[in-house]
């Protein structure tokens, strides 16, 4: 493999935007280590801040983004990104087949995968019983849970749970459907401790929580650190999501985001990054380098029979994406 330099006339210093749970000090190093370039990490908690932080001008400074698949959509409508020269990409040949290509990016212009998973829910088996196997156990406990449960803080999941929970598409595009759902969660709200991504999880190891809303790679932190938390994909179905590495426009260093991009690719670098940081990875000699136990371990990797039931959160037309955004605001902001 060629060595991963940066260009000479490139600054010294890469800044990134990324969830929390994909950054820490070993990759980090790591990188300086291969091309003497220090990398500045900032985090976000939801697609909404980070487009919403971009798009009023504060993400110039980045030249890496980490988007979900669904917002990478939005990025391109919205003229955000650079077109990559996969020319410059090493190791795109180890992606999964199911993510060398998405209805929101064919073949790949904008993005590179780099993680992932499910949406569903993390609990305390000691004290839930009987435990949750779906999304309207919320409801039906809703007076056991309440104020020690949380959702995540993101529009299309919570939506797109509850639409489940009714029945209806992760991704519904009837508007007497996402009412219904707006609806519903009206019912749950007074129960509901938080909206947050990333907070809950202290609480929960504390007990503070008896549930949460997660994602499949935060579950998987958890649930080692507590063996009593265990994590559940409703079998109405949930969300099959990924995570993505992106260059904006406006990047200030794109020939050092190259060198990133081909850094986590790496499928040894690949590899410890899921054993530390505890996410799928779509890169499949990464995934052949994995320890058994992770290699089997159904949180991040679940049953074929159940990812049948998961959909991918789809970009819908920009009235009902207004129409979701509308609901959202009145449901957090009361």
């Amino acid at each position: 493999m060629r060595p991963l330099q940066a260009n000479a006339k490139a600054t010294n210093e890469l800044h990134i935007f990324t969830w929390s749970s994909y950054i820490d000090d070993e990759l980090l190093d790591g990188f300086r280590a291969q091309t003497g370039v220090k990398v500045i990490a900032d985090t976000f908690d939801s697609n909404e801040t980070m487009l919403a932080s971009f798009q009023a001008g504060k993400g110039s400074a980045y030249s890496i983004i980490y988007p979900s698949d669904y917002t990478v959509a939005k990025m391109i409508e919205l003229k955000l990104l650079q077109q990559l020269d996969h020319s410059r990409i090493q190791g795109l040949e180890n992606i999964l087949p199911k993510f060398q290509t998405s209805p929101y990016d064919p073949g790949n212009r904008y993005h590179v995968p780099i993680s992932w998973g499910t949406t569903g829910l993390i609990y305390n088996s000691a004290k839930l019983n009987p435990p949750p196997t779906d999304w309207n156990y919320l409801w039906t406990q809703q007076q056991t849970l309440s104020h020690r449960m949380t959702l995540i803080n993101d529009t299309r999941e919570v939506m797109g749970a509850t639409l489940r929970s009714l029945g209806y598409s992760y991704n519904s595009t009837k508007p007497q459907e996402i009412k219904q759902a707006y609806e519903k969660l009206k019912l749950l709200k007074p129960a509901i401790a938080s909206f947050t991504t990333d907070a809950w999880r202290d609480q929960l190891i504390a007990g503070d929580l008896l549930i949460a809303m997660g994602y499949s790679a935060d579950a998987m932190a958890v649930t080692r650190e507590n063996p009593t938390l265990k994590y559940v994909i409703p079998n109405s179905g949930t969300s099959l999501w990924s995570d993505t590495m992106v260059i904006p426009k406006t990047a200030p260093n794109p020939d050092v985001a190259y060198a990133w991009i081909n850094y986590v690719l790496q499928p040894s670098v690949a590899a410890q990054m899921t054993e530390r940081l505890n996410f799928a990875p779509p890169n499949q000699s990464a995934h052949d380098q994995l320890p058994a136990p992770l290699r089997d371990n159904e949180i991040l990797f679940p049953p074929e029979s159940l990812l049948t039931k998961c959909e991918g959160i789809a970009p819908v037309k920009e009235s009902i994406a207004e129409l979701y955004e509308k609901y959202w605001t009145q449901l957090t902001s009361s």
